[in-house]
């Protein structure tokens, strides 16, 4: 008889909740694999971090300071300007003043003491390890044209294996500075000398070495 038997299912058709256009699915496979319709694309999978990594890190080119100098030069800091009077915070000789020169290609600070004031030669320092006072002198007639930083390259070392004999002959001979660029000091000892003269009491503030006592704050000091 009609109406005895079990009802039969209307097939509905399913879709696939991946897709936010709602894609027409036919079977209940394909809606549980997520298969999509010939115009639309299926989602991209979701990269997973790989569970095997190398034990050592990948080695990369560095990038010199020379390449990185050209195509971002250093900017220099309003409060130095030529001929100003810096401090030095690090390195053999913390604590002295100078005199800013000039900057170089590399962004480093061409300073000097002169050295027959407070003992501190023709160098370079980095900007960050200086604080700038505000006292000037006058070094527009300073010739500093032939400090560069190819000026300041130190000697390729000799690398080279040493014998037995070597090795037992004793301590190495102490190396002696350039004659060239005792010279330069000099010229240049010659040239700031009377510029620092001529201002009162100079000479003993650039020859007193930089220091702080129990109670002092630098942050409300005027350089």
């Amino acid at each position: 008889k009609k109406g005895l038997g079990r009802a039969r299912s209307r097939k509905t058709p399913l879709y696939s909740a991946r897709d936010a256009t709602m894609v027409k699915v036919t079977t209940p496979a394909q809606a549980l694999k997520g298969v999509l319709s010939k115009a639309q694309t299926a989602p991209k999978k979701a990269s997973k971090t790989p569970s095997f990594y190398p034990g050592e890190d990948v080695k990369f080119p560095l990038k010199r300071a020379e390449q990185a100098s050209r195509s971002n030069p250093t900017k220099l800091r309003a409060s130095v300007t030529p001929g100003t009077v810096l401090v030095l915070l690090a390195g053999h000789f913390k604590g002295k003043r100078v005199i800013f020169l000039k900057q170089l290609a590399s962004g480093l600070l061409l300073v000097c003491g002169p050295y027959g004031v407070n003992g501190v030669p023709v160098k370079r320092v980095n900007q960050c390890y200086v604080i700038a006072t505000s006292q000037k002198v006058d070094v527009s007639k300073v010739d500093a044209k032939k400090f560069d930083d190819a000026y300041f390259k130190k000697p390729t070392k000799d690398r080279s294996k040493k014998s037995e004999e070597d090795f037992f002959q004793g301590e190495a001979e102490k190396k002696e500075l350039p004659a060239q660029y005792i010279a330069d000091n000099k010229a240049l000892d010659a040239a700031l000398s009377p510029i620092i003269d001529k201002i009162p009491h100079l000479k003993g503030y650039m020859a007193t070495k930089f220091t702080l006592r129990s109670g002092d704050k630098p942050h409300e000091m005027k350089f």
